[in-house]
């Protein structure tokens, strides 16, 4: 898969388009309410077809190795990512700890971008995929906390209960899981009955929700005012570096060049969904102008159109 076919390819597109029409300061714009419907839609259809896949391959020692890693890996990321904000970056610890957190963990649209893009390419990931995805959000959001932990300044800024059940009961992480039992219960059969609505029109509603995408990345970081170029740099270098990590370690795991691809690309995400919130309660004193545009605006847009074609052709070429 070339760079070239990547970003001709209709999902691409409308995320470049989005970009643009921000870019020139177009009235453009998907009502919030249309854009969680899409949202929860997406994160329905890929569970849901991830469940299916599942119930028909059958578990396996390969699907609970993918998954121990995935949770190493998610909780082991921002300690590097930390370093390099400090260091390179000239953040405070409370500032790395927070966008820390968000590399460590995932991008529910990469996932679903890179595994659109990897079937239409003929190698699709293993469905197990949607549930490492699953496990991989919550881990880093710990160990951010855990290195920001010094950057408070009173023990009533210290997370609390209510972090903890957006941690672990946050929305994206219910409906996937869910989804994906549900597909695993009903099997293949039963889902075709409603796999016109979440098979027919997924890439339709993956075009529609990535040109909201595209307007909401140009446009976040037009308004930041403390992005510079060193933390541009990082937020470029990180997914590089992380995604080579995920990579090797499925071509370790004897993973498919399809799986393997996807695995990078969770590592090589950021979030800019669910660790968002938990930070906007855990440490509120962090600045969302820095976390939101390295994530959203920088390293999103870089991973849609770089990195997704680079990791499908290293995965072809290390686990082909």
């Amino acid at each position: 898969m070339s760079a070239l076919d990547t970003l001709l390819s209709p999902v691409i597109l409308f995320f470049v388009l989005g970009a643009l029409a921000a870019a020139v300061r177009s009235d453009l714009s998907v009502p919030e309410p249309i854009a969680k419907g899409m949202s929860l839609y997406l994160m329905a259809a890929i569970g849901l077809k991830g469940g299916v896949q599942v119930s028909a391959a059958g578990f396996h020692p390969e699907m609970a190795a993918a998954a121990v890693a995935g949770v190493v890996l998610s909780f082991s990321i921002p300690f590097l990512a930390f370093a390099l904000l400090r260091s390179w970056g000239g953040l405070d610890r409370l500032n790395s700890g927070a966008v820390a957190a968000h590399y460590g963990s995932v991008s529910i649209v990469t996932f679903v971008t890179a595994s659109e893009a990897l079937s239409r390419a003929g190698t699709p990931p293993e469905g197990y995929m949607v549930a490492v995805l699953a496990l991989m959000e919550t881990p880093a959001i710990l160990t951010g906390l855990l290195l920001a932990q010094s950057g408070l300044k009173r023990s009533a800024d210290a997370p609390g209960s209510h972090l903890w059940r957006e941690v672990f009961l946050n929305g994206s992480v219910v409906l996937l899981l869910g989804a994906f039992a549900v597909g695993l219960i009903v099997g293949k059969e039963k889902y075709e009955a409603i796999a016109p609505v979440f098979t027919t029109g997924f890439s339709g509603i993956l075009c529609l929700f990535l040109l909201d995408m595209g307007l909401i990345a140009v446009r976040r970081l037009r308004e930041s005012r403390a992005m510079t170029l060193r933390l541009a740099s990082l937020g470029l270098a990180l997914p590089l570096m992380n995604g080579s990590f995920g990579l090797a370690i499925g071509v370790m795991l004897g993973l498919d060049a399809g799986t393997v691809a996807a695995f990078a690309m969770l590592a090589a995400s950021a979030s800019y969904i669910a660790v968002p919130a938990a930070m906007r309660m855990a440490l509120p004193k962090a600045d969302p102008g820095i976390y939101l545009s390295m994530s959203l605006a920088v390293t999103f847009p870089f991973n849609i159109v770089v990195g997704i074609p680079l990791f499908a052709a290293l995965a072809a070429r290390f686990a082909g």
